[in-house]
């Protein structure tokens, strides 16, 4: 399956546990893979049969500045379902990251992988 790929945007947000987490909005970083067929688009060479990253990153940034989640994996969970809208995406993998969250790291954070039509 062929992938579109948005990597490293950059929100500012609430997220987190700690007190001072839920007052001052932190960096929080975001790595989109999303799985789908780009056959008919490399084609037609047609932006309506593209998944848009443009479309898709816009609403998912809106989303990580204004949803003030206490977790990442709560987060990530929300962002994979606003990708999965799009019915072309078939697949997708999110890296959910807090830059500097603990000392001695460049960030933590979770990556999850949800695919169309199956819950848990």
């Amino acid at each position: 399956m062929d992938k579109v790929i948005i990597k490293d945007l950059l929100a500012v947000g609430i997220i987190g546990v700690n007190e001072w987490e839920r007052i001052h909005p932190q960096q929080i970083l975001i790595n989109l893979t999303l799985y789908t067929d780009t056959w008919k688009a490399g084609k037609s060479d047609n932006i309506e049969d593209c998944v848009s990253y443009s479309i898709i990153g816009k609403k998912v940034l809106a989303h990580a500045e204004t949803a003030a989640r206490k977790t990442v994996e709560a987060l990530a969970a929300d962002l994979a379902n606003i990708c999965l809208e799009d019915p072309r995406v078939k697949k997708v993998t999110v890296r959910v990251e807090k830059p500097r969250a603990v000392t001695y790291t460049g960030s933590v954070g979770v990556e999850i992988e949800r695919e169309r039509g199956i819950k848990e």
